[in-house]
């Protein structure tokens, strides 16, 4: 399997699975007994990998969200606690789901070997997310570990594609819009929205772009591996639950 057909075969695993634990009610349950008011755990634990930044420099890495909500949301957590002790709690949390949720019988010890290849030898010149969940310690059990890597390439394969939709013409309100409508107050836009219908094909073209970009990165694996890695991914994603 070559790099592209890979990244293209491991895009649903990749985004999909450790949104899992980001949508997971538990999470935001979990994150209330730590004192954060809604979606703002959510602010806080990833961005937290960043260090403590301004809001703004967040609100430049989730580029999907409206700016304001996100530097709202990261002020409000503010005194909460660390960015760094939200970025481990966080953490804690995809590792509990990875127990809860992911299924049983699949070698996640081997996926998360094939997953750190990439890791470590992926290049993190404008991908500062990926860069900062690179430095978050990870969890010791291969199940955990797995899903934990898999969500540093997440970060990874995201900024690419917020590079992507840029070039492509496409702003992040529109890139929202195309792909997941039904988000659109998650991510904090407002009305009024454009109009998007004539946009689809621009968005798809940054898809490829996004595929043959990411794909570079799983060239540091050959083909039989890259093979295995979809084959691994694609199996710990249908069988969670």
């Amino acid at each position: 399997m070559d790099p592209t057909e890979a990244a293209r075969a491991t895009a649903h695993a990749v985004v999909y699975l450790p949104a899992g634990f980001m949508l997971d009610a538990a999470t935001y349950e979990h994150g209330a007994t730590l004192g954060f008011q809604g979606i703002d755990f959510y602010t806080a634990g990833r961005g937290g990998a960043l260090g403590d930044v301004d809001g703004s420099v967040v609100a430049a890495t989730f580029f999907f969200f409206h700016p304001q909500t996100v530097t709202d949301a990261w002020e409000r957590s503010r005194p909460v606690m660390s960015r760094a002790d939200a970025a481990a709690a966080f953490a804690g949390r995809l590792r509990a789901w990875a127990f809860a949720h992911l299924p049983d019988g699949i070698d996640y010890g081997r996926l998360a070997e094939l997953e750190g290849r990439v890791i470590d030898e992926a290049s993190p010149a404008g991908v500062p997310l990926f860069a900062a969940w690179r430095t978050v310690p990870e969890p010791e059990e291969p199940k955990a570990l797995a899903l934990h890597r898999l969500n540093v390439l997440r970060e990874l394969r995201g900024a690419i594609h917020a590079g992507a939709v840029l070039a492509s013409g496409l702003g992040p309100h529109e890139a929202v819009l195309v792909r997941t409508p039904q988000m659109i107050g998650l991510f904090g836009w407002p009305e009024p929205h454009p109009d998007v219908t004539e946009r689809k094909d621009t968005w798809k073209q940054a898809e490829a772009a996004t595929n043959a970009a990411v794909g570079t990165a799983l060239a540091v694996l050959g083909d039989a591996e890259r093979a295995e890695l979809v084959s691994l991914a694609r199996a710990a994603h249908q069988g969670a639950c």
